[in-house]
């Protein structure tokens, strides 16, 4: 997974609130293989009439080449499912700013290269009011928590480890191993203050 500091790309309003990861990837689609992509899956029954064809009036519909979402609060609630970030990541969203998300989806979604930016719910709607016509500029800076969209300037707050796993493209193990000699030296320490504890050499 490659890792990214800085986004030059174009937003897009999702005003709904509480956007859950049954909405986000119905659960029947979860069955598809991962090597095939869930980008198609994406909003998949919010995007469709009842007879399966694609609204025009739907925001990602008229707009595809989204990169950013600027979506309402509590977004991505719901069950645990990490297919809900697959499919965002693999219909080319890189970035998601809302007034909060689900626990669970906003770890996931860390995990997997995708920014969960947390802002507060008035900048949120001003950053829509700018969206109400289609698609705007915007640019996301890890480094300094920032994003500029339409002259709006907003800082979030990013979690340090999230900030550095986003940067280089780590998920959870390669945080892990990044601090491999810290571990080494604990275990062979551990090894000899508490050698009861360590499993006895093979004959």
């Amino acid at each position: 997974m490659a890792g990214w500091s800085q986004l030059d790309g174009m937003a897009l309003s999702l005003p709904q609130a509480n956007v859950d990861t049954d909405q986000l990837i119905p659960a029947r689609f979860m069955s598809v293989p991962r090597s095939e992509g869930y980008g198609a899956y994406l909003l998949h029954d919010m995007r469709r009439d009842a007879d399966g064809t694609l609204r025009p009036d739907f925001p990602l519909n008229r707009f595809p080449q989204a990169d950013v979402l600027v979506a309402g609060r509590n977004f991505g609630s719901g069950s645990s499912r990490e297919a809900a970030v697959y499919a965002l990541v693999d219909a080319g969203i890189r970035a998601v700013i809302a007034p909060s998300f689900g626990d669970i989806f906003a770890s996931n979604a860390v995990n997997n290269g995708l920014l969960p930016a947390r802002l507060d719910e008035a900048t949120c709607t001003r950053l829509q009011d700018a969206l109400a016509d289609g698609t705007g500029p915007v640019r996301i800076d890890l480094d300094a928590q920032r994003i500029v969209l339409d002259g709006i300037e907003a800082a979030f707050d990013l979690d340090a480890s999230w900030r550095m796993k986003l940067i280089n493209g780590w998920d959870d193990i390669d945080l892990t191993r990044n601090h491999g000699p810290q571990i080494a030296a604990y275990k062979e320490q551990r090894s000899q203050t508490a050698p009861w504890a360590w499993p006895a050499a093979a004959d």
